[in-house]
């Protein structure tokens, strides 16, 4: 048995070694998986992958590995390397319905690559298709009248010989061009679809939108009122034409070009004088009616400009919305900022952009994979209401509730779990567990 000793505290000499029985520092994790049980999860996410498997060899079921990579993910451990020192975790393996001491050990990160290579497209399609239906489930309890959709897409920088791999010239590097849409409203992560470096923003948008549209109106009605809105990169006609013909409205950002910046040339010197004069941010809005070449009709834009100490700066949104002043309007499809902080929980909080495989298919499982671990820590915030942590950024989220230190016992009858009894936020903890067991 490894011992050390430690001769710099004042009092006393420090003894340590390792003989503290099983111990995790992510008993936290229990709160994320009673609610994985609750609404069943890893189960659903597992049941859309077909199982091709001889079962006399089977020792590692998806439903056991699946639910030990998402919760891998959601406690910070992203990579599936973490795996080969993770599955003697005590936490993890009762996560996965095993005996903490006594079961063996969970799967090793070469198992988990074979589950994430073995997953087929139409598996993945299963996927998509069911985490839109957990999405349309949530949604229907509030009854919602009005569905607003941000759409966004992202780089995930690639390396090595990975499929589908290509220098894209905006970002600058190698990657892949994830194409994200969200509930602008809830956060809520609606579709996530993996595309080739090479493709532009707006690519297999439509596809995309016409899928969620149409179980939206099933499930929601037909009454319901939908809205696009996302950036110049999906300012294209085939997206204006399709949300005239199924009656959507839509906000999209417009990039500026020689006609636009003219058509503001007059508020533009009013707004210059005027700073000139009064020496303060002056901010004006516009509108008027547009059409560009490959425009079948002329559409509405709405301009701002604003001119500062630091220079001008005109922007211009289209859309096909009548009932908003061109101020409202803008500040509404300014709001689609908050699209980007649910990237920035994606990317920087779950490392959705560690996409690290060779296969393309092999990463837009993990993707999904990513998308699920979000949407369960999402409902996790959800469970705070009431609370000071309801509003929390996932990671804080994370390292408050999740990152707690616990030695863990199995007895003939039971588990027993001890925390850390310096833990701060015993009452709150208690609390959460509390709501979830009663929902």
């Amino acid at each position: 048995m490894s011992q050390f000793s430690l001769p710099f505290h004042p009092d006393k000499k420090i003894e340590g070694r390792f003989d503290g029985g099983s111990l995790t520092s992510d008993a936290g994790l229990l709160v994320l998986w009673t609610l994985d049980q609750q609404q069943g999860l890893s189960r659903g996410l597992a049941e859309c992958i077909q199982d091709g498997r001889d079962s006399r060899y089977v020792r590692h079921s998806f439903q056991e590995m699946i639910c030990q990579r998402v919760h891998q993910i959601a406690a910070g451990y992203e990579d599936c390397n973490d795996a080969d020192s993770l599955r003697t975790d005590p936490v993890f393996k009762t996560l996965c319905g095993r005996n903490p001491e006594t079961d063996p050990d969970l799967a090793s990160q070469p198992t988990l690559s074979r589950l994430e290579n073995g997953v087929s497209q139409k598996d993945l399609m299963r996927i998509s298709r069911w985490l839109l239906e957990r999405y349309l489930k949530h949604r229907k309890k509030s009854r919602p009248k009005k569905i607003l959709l941000d759409l966004d897409s992202t780089d995930d920088p690639t390396h090595g010989q990975q499929e589908f791999t290509f220098f894209h010239g905006y970002f600058g590097s190698y990657i892949y061009h994830p194409l994200l849409v969200f509930d602008g409203e809830t956060g809520d992560l609606v579709a996530a679809l993996l595309r080739p470096g090479n493709q532009g923003a707006a690519r297999h948008s439509v596809a995309v939108l016409r899928r969620i549209v149409k179980r939206i109106r099933q499930v929601l009605g037909k009454k319901i009122r939908i809205e696009i809105r996302a950036d110049s990169g999906f300012a294209t006609p085939e997206i204006y034409e399709y949300c005239e013909q199924e009656g959507l409205t839509y906000t999209l950002g417009l990039a500026r070009n020689p006609r636009l910046e003219a058509a503001v040339e007059d508020q533009l010197h009013q707004s210059q004088l005027a700073f000139e004069l009064q020496q303060s941010k002056q901010r004006d809005f516009t509108e008027f009616f547009y059409r560009a070449q490959s425009w079948d009709r002329s559409r509405r834009v709405v301009a701002k400009v604003e001119v500062n100490s630091l220079g001008i700066n005109r922007r211009f949104v289209v859309t096909n919305r009548r009932d908003l002043p061109p101020a409202i309007l803008y500040d509404q499809y300014t709001d689609r900022g908050q699209t980007e902080n649910y990237i920035k929980a994606l990317k920087n909080d779950l490392a959705m952009d560690r996409l690290s495989c060779h296969r393309f298919l092999a990463n837009q499982f993990r993707l999904l994979l990513h998308a699920c671990a979000y949407q369960l820590l999402l409902r996790l915030r959800d469970s705070l209401w009431g609370t000071p942590w309801r509003y929390l950024q996932i990671e804080t989220l994370r390292r408050r509730l999740l990152k707690i230190g616990a030695r863990v016992k199995e007895t003939s009858r039971r588990i027993w779990v001890h925390l850390a009894s310096s833990y701060p936020e015993q009452d709150l903890f208690t609390l959460l567990l509390r709501r979830l067991c009663l929902t």
